[in-house]
């Protein structure tokens, strides 16, 4: 049955190790803060980025960005280690403390404020 199917073994996806560098990027670097600074990182456009991402990973890279930057700061604020909503919100990429909120709240369930609460 293993030779059946080492034979019938696709041809290796050079997207996927693209795909992988890209999701490190986001992973590692925390000054990738936008799409457009993502896909500038890996010399490409924001919309090949877009479909690349689409098909292998099954959400926009800006979906898995703000994931990424929504659970750092969720990291950040268990730990203690906010400097201030507005700080924290400039320091994840976003342009106002109100809309780092609002996500934060989204994907937590609680303001940022209640989850250091919680979380002390």
């Amino acid at each position: 049955m293993e030779d059946f199917l080492r034979e019938r073994l696709p041809a290796p996806d050079p997207n996927l190790d693209l795909l992988a560098a890209i999701v490190r990027t986001m992973l590692e670097d925390p000054a990738v803060a936008r799409v457009d600074e993502l896909a500038a990182r890996h010399a490409m456009s924001t919309r090949t980025l877009q479909r690349l991402f689409r098909p292998y990973v099954g959400v926009g890279s800006k979906w898995v960005l703000k994931r990424y930057r929504l659970h750092e700061a969720a990291e950040r604020i268990a730990e203690g280690l906010d400097g201030g909503w507005a700080a924290t919100a400039l320091e994840l990429g976003y342009f106002d403390q109100a809309h780092f909120i609002r996500d934060f709240k989204a994907l937590v369930g609680a303001s940022p404020a209640q989850y250091a609460g919680a979380a002390a």
